[in-house]
């Protein structure tokens, strides 16, 4: 889709941290945890799936070997980062395109874990306590706790990390701390975190995942300057070898702080994390089947049904399969911009919609593997069905004013074309729905009332898509919209993402289990509808929206959270600023057989560098050793 984040504390949050010793409390959700109480961890909803003394984490292998390389092309990315090319490694700021997976370098004051939803541990933090009106909370930090360059974690460098992400640091990291009004070093090994008052439990736990830099590094260089030289952590890795534009190596350090902690033992077995830029899919390909890749997550259809059968799959060296996918939200979808007025109109968006004839695309080009997307919480209990439950009655009633009236009667769900490709009853009701926004077809052109033309760009950094969705754009053509595509380079793309420039474009998130209020407002709400570099790609801004986010926000349960999630779903579907297009119910991979790993995989989260091992014996089978 040319766009794809993950929107998880997982980003930060999930880096190989320890655990030391605090109260061994038993499992609570978060609203019932004690105050004035050292904790080892905070959930949102449910228990704690950890005691304060693991050992590590149940998906971890702490008897693997350690060792190895791991080469290869990211399928995800966060922040400023882009698959495609890195010019900087400052990836806190919106500014330039930072290289995939440069988190590694960090720890956080908490982490999270693979196989729970919504739970964070103490991780650069020993312990946390909540202040008696739950709006403070101090954190001790570990003494062993060290950047790699040697110093120990601070207070201070807490307190200057948040403060300058804060006010300085990517659009994502800002929304994200919104509701943290002050940090307090309370003593050199003791740092307090003070909320608004208006934070709720989702709140406090994303802005726990922040990560944590030195100041002492700053002294000299301005923040939003640095650009070509590694800003120190305190994680796992450290970068190695590195050439701007072509690839980065993560080298494990071997003095990492925490590395028998529970939160690191028995994860990232491979010593060196080899990150490749292609920026093309046949060329990053190629290199996969000589083996200069040795992983690779397969997102072109047409490649995964015809192209695997090279020697090396047929000899048994490289394994292709299918994974199963997390239980999290699959977000695929177009955004049209609506800061542009000619889309502004949602019965120009529904007749879009109706120009893109998946049927005939999933048959003639996706070879049968995807599904129609109707929702944008595809693959999990946030999608809507049927009519409004009551509970989410409950929540919509209130809104009913500001809200279409389809969004209280059976959910939207796509149409299903005639397959053929151009389905003229779908284009003459798409036509129907242009003239209602204004449009009429004359001479074969849409016009609006002046006589100015209807235009449509869709911005792509890859140009396999224009082989994939070309039926698409005829279609639009053959109701009168003048529409093409638009190739640019990777870093032309993300600039002019971040600026809003352009007409329509491809986006993938992944939303994380427990969607927290940053992820929505980011994608979805008002306040990020100006602010270049946020996700709402779009342009929305609806006070009922806003008000939806905010119920999400404060549910005290899993379960009012779903009811909360699903009535979002229903306006967004009316509302049809994001179009939803289509999705996948497994993770399609293929790999050089020198790799050994636990089954079955985490629900929530699936980095493979972190879980695999390398495996010498099978690297010397295949001559990789």
């Amino acid at each position: 889709m040319g766009t794809t984040f993950r929107f998880t504390r997982r980003g930060f949050g999930q880096m190989a941290l320890g655990l030391a010793a605090s109260a061994a409390l038993p499992g609570r959700g978060f609203a019932a945890s004690p105050v004035e109480t050292p904790l080892h961890g905070l959930s949102a909803f449910g228990d704690l799936k950890y005691p304060a003394d693991f050992a590590n984490f149940d998906y971890a292998t702490p008897d693997a070997p350690a060792g190895g390389q791991f080469n290869m092309s990211v399928p995800n990315w966060i922040l400023n980062q882009s698959p495609l090319t890195f010019d900087t490694l400052n990836t806190f700021v919106l500014k330039g395109n930072a290289p995939p997976r440069i988190e590694k370098l960090y720890d956080a004051l908490m982490t999270s874990s693979l196989d729970e939803p919504d739970a964070l541990y103490c991780a650069l933090a020993s312990s946390v306590s909540i202040s008696a009106d739950r709006n403070s909370y101090v954190f001790a930090l570990r003494p062993e706790a060290a950047f790699s360059t040697g110093a120990k974690v601070t207070a201070e460098d807490v307190v200057f990390s948040y403060e300058t992400f804060k006010e300085k640091g990517h659009p994502s990291l800002q929304i994200t701390l919104q509701e943290v009004v002050e940090v307090v070093a309370d003593a050199p090994d003791q740092v307090r975190l003070v909320f608004s008052g208006k934070q709720t439990d989702q709140d406090a736990l994303g802005a726990f995942g922040m990560p944590i830099v030195p100041k002492a590094f700053f002294a000299d260089t301005p923040f939003e300057s640095v650009t070509s030289k590694a800003i120190p952590g305190s994680g796992r890795f450290e970068i190695g070898a590195m050439e701007f534009g072509r690839y980065i190596e993560y080298r494990k350090r071997q003095d990492y702080w925490a590395k028998e902690m529970g939160f690191a033992r028995g994860l990232d077995h491979i010593d060196t994390i080899r990150i490749e830029f292609f920026r093309d899919r046949t060329v990053a390909f190629e290199a996969f089947k000589k083996g200069n890749i040795a992983f690779r997550e397969e997102f072109t259809s047409k490649t995964w049904a015809t192209d695997y059968g090279f020697p090396a799959v047929v000899e048994g060296k490289v394994i292709k399969r299918e994974f199963p996918r997390e239980k999290t939200p699959t977000f695929q979808c177009w955004a049209l911009n609506q800061r542009r007025e000619r889309f502004a109109d949602r019965n120009v968006r529904r007749a879009i919609n109706l120009c893109f004839d998946f049927e005939w695309t999933n048959a003639q080009m996706f070879y049968g593997i995807y599904r129609h997307s109707d929702s944008c919480f595809e693959t999990s209990d946030f999608k809507a069905e049927g009519p409004p439950s009551p509970a989410e009655l409950k929540i919509l009633e209130p809104l009913r004013d500001k809200l279409p009236e389809e969004v209280f009667g059976d959910v939207w769900t796509q149409p299903v074309s005639d397959g053929s490709g151009r389905d003229r009853a779908r284009l003459r009701e798409a036509l129907a729905l242009f003239a209602e926004a204004g449009w009429k077809q004359t001479g074969g052109r849409l016009v609006d009332a002046a006589g100015q033309p209807f235009t449509l760009e869709y911005m792509i950094d890859d140009q396999g898509f224009e082989r994939v969705y070309s039926k698409f754009i005829q279609n639009l053509k053959a109701v009168g919209v003048d529409a093409s595509f638009r190739l640019v380079d990777g870093a032309q793309y993300q600039e002019r993402k971040n600026r809003f420039d352009f007409d329509l474009i491809g986006a993938a998130f992944s939303l994380g289990s427990t969607p927290t209020r940053d992820t929505l407002v980011g994608l979805f709400g008002s306040l990020t509808k100006d602010r270049e570099g946020s996700n709402n790609f779009v342009g929305m801004a609806d006070p009922a929206v806003d008000a939806l986010i905010d119920v999400v926000n404060r549910a005290e349960d899993r379960k009012s959270l779903t009811m909360a999630m699903r009535a979002l779903d229903r306006v967004l579907r009316a509302r049809f600023d994001w179009i939803p297009n289509i999705h996948s119910e497994s993770h399609r991979a293929a790999y050089w057989d020198m790799f050994g790993f636990r089954e079955p995989k985490p629900d929530y989260g699936w980095p493979v560098e972190r879980l695999w091992w390398f495996d010498a014996k099978k690297a010397e089978t295949l001559g990789k050793a």
